[in-house]
């Protein structure tokens, strides 16, 4: 292992231990810290898309669709280490259906036509209440894990243990991922399609594996957010929700897979204080954090952190 991979492996441990003794000492936060992962692990998916230049408005589909998977499974299936695949599978299977049609395009067309396709499942889910109960949603039933039926207070500390081992988990795979041909792959894609055709890699499939596996940890956000809120509702594949994917995505930084974590807690923490504080203004808040992002740290929170780090006191080495 190199030194720069076990500086992030011990990173990484040290922010899980962090979230840890936060969710301990203000055990308020311990369902906003776990929503944020939740969102964290969905933005990892839509990381691997901006390594190619592609961004995508609509990902709250596959968030959805594995929520809703769990909702129909957990009264038949309450056991958490079953659900997740449950919607890890029907996310990806999804994904590779509608990934064939949409990696046929590229940039504000491929955008629109993911927020397109969330949005019919969210008209989908509105309409058919019958199947769905419409707005009001469907309520999950307690959940198990390993066959255990646990309190609500060690069900919630489960979820948040579950969540943070699918960051690390999800987190690793993603870096060797983009250390990998694939990866490398996604990268020339941004720059010089047309010259990774001439060399005989399908850029289209290269786009369509990233694709399906951003679907898929998509799907593992949607169940951890069904089974922390154990409520689902069709607000899960509206736009605003697609939206805030891409604003974590922003706000965090695509350089590092650091990035959609730190941008999902930042949000999730803003916006809760934020809503307490200017119950009326929250958004605008939101949309001002965001703008200056844009503005001063182009690179999201992670370029901020970095060149923090990076930045020698002044008068340092001038002797």
């Amino acid at each position: 292992m190199s030194r720069r991979a076990l500086l992030e492996l011990v990173a990484a441990l040290a922010a899980a231990a962090i979230v840890l003794l936060v969710a301990a000492l203000v055990p308020w936060l311990r369902f906003v810290l776990t929503i944020a992962i939740a969102k964290g692990i969905a933005v990892l998916g839509i990381l691997l898309l901006l390594r190619a230049g592609q961004v995508s408005f609509g990902h709250a589909l596959y968030v959805a669709l594995a929520a809703y998977a769990a909702a129909f499974a957990a009264p038949r299936m309450p056991e958490a280490l079953l659900l997740l695949p449950l919607g890890a599978l029907v996310s990806g299977a999804v994904g590779l259906v509608v990934g064939l049609f949409v990696v046929r395009y590229r940039e504000i067309f491929f955008g629109m036509l993911n927020l397109a396709l969330s949005m019919v499942f969210y008209s989908v889910l509105e309409k058919f209440y019958a199947l769905t109960h419409g707005t009001d949603g469907i309520r999950l039933p307690a959940i198990r894990y390993v066959g255990t039926a646990l309190g609500p207070e060690e069900a919630g500390w489960a979820t948040l243990a579950v969540a943070i081992l699918l960051a690390l988990g999800f987190g690793a795979f993603v870096r060797v991922y983009l250390l990998s041909p694939m990866g490398e792959a996604l990268s020339a894609m941004k720059t010089r399609e047309t010259r990774l055709e001439f060399m005989g890699i399908p850029a289209r499939r290269v786009l369509l594996a990233a694709y399906v596996l951003s679907a898929v940890m998509a799907g593992c956000g949607g169940v951890i957010i069904a089974m922390t809120t154990r409520h689902v509702t069709p607000a899960l594949a509206y736009w605003t929700a697609s939206g805030e994917l891409v604003f974590i995505a922003i706000l965090g930084g695509a350089g590092s897979v650091f990035g959609p974590f730190l941008g999902a807690f930042g949000y999730e923490l803003t916006r809760t204080y934020a809503a307490a504080l200017v119950a009326d203004a929250w958004q605008m808040i939101l949309g001002i954090v965001l703008l200056g992002v844009i503005l001063f740290a182009p690179g999201g929170l992670w370029g901020m952190g970095r060149s923090a780090l990076r930045r020698r006191p002044a008068g340092e080495g001038a002797a």
